[in-house]
């Protein structure tokens, strides 16, 4: 059953996998469960392997746990269809990786905009451009805006990426490994601005990292342990 008051909520969820050699299973996820609100932040750490990509793909609805439930915002995950399932992941969830996946031929603001595409009334494109251009000035890119990922540095490009994630104003913002491809001091300001817009836009925050220092910045830290999601 689902908390009335949580944002998100996981009840005993499990994940794994048939072995092609024998009848035995390869669990990656053991009985996991807990709860977020709206605007809490969360870190979740361990080390490569441990299951942590695989946990936030089933909470951003990129896979289905083998049992247990996933509740987000009220609603039974497992009971959506997959076209349900896409409408809440392009509206309700924003979703920040390693690598940036900007489209090399598109401007910041195009790349920003992209998740936008679905939503055909005009009014809605001048409220996502005018939000799209808020943001970028917030992320300091404001001067950015017609440059092609290209012509950006790797911590402006993924800053282009946290701003498409919140584009659709989503209540869920999951990061998985968002430093992993930046220096000690693009590092340090990403995770400063996934804290100040956690706070900002009200946004419940998962963020997926190795770095204990990063995982620090969020309000609660767990760690994946052989399956099982221990709190720090």
């Amino acid at each position: 059953m689902a908390d009335a008051t949580a944002l998100l909520q996981l009840n005993h969820v499990s994940k794994r996998y048939d072995s092609l050699q024998s009848a035995e299973h390869l669990e990656i996820l053991r009985d996991i469960s807990f709860a977020l609100r709206q605007a809490e932040s969360i870190a979740i750490i361990g080390p490569s392997g441990s299951g942590k990509s695989t946990l936030l793909n089933i909470i951003g609805t990129l896979d289905r746990p083998s049992s247990g439930e996933v509740f987000l915002d009220g609603k039974d995950l497992a009971q959506l269809a997959d076209r349900e399932l896409a409408h809440v992941r392009n509206h309700k969830i924003g979703l920040i990786f390693q690598a940036h996946h900007l489209l090399p031929q598109c401007t910041v603001l195009e790349n920003v905009l992209l998740p936008t595409l679905a939503d055909k009334s005009a009014p809605a494109k001048e409220t996502y451009q005018d939000r799209a251009s808020r943001l970028l000035s917030r992320v300091g890119l404001n001067q950015r805006l017609h440059h092609r990922p290209g012509q950006l540095s790797g911590g402006e490009r993924q800053r282009v990426a946290v701003v498409r994630a919140l584009i659709m104003q989503p209540k869920l913002l999951l990061a998985d490994e968002p430093t992993g491809a930046l220096d000690r001091a693009n590092s340090e300001e990403m995770a400063q601005l996934l804290a100040e817009l956690n706070r900002e836009e009200q946004v419940t925050l998962i963020l997926v990292t190795h770095a204990l220092e990063l995982a620090k910045r969020m309000e609660r830290v767990y760690e994946l342990r052989e399956g099982k999601l221990l709190q720090s």
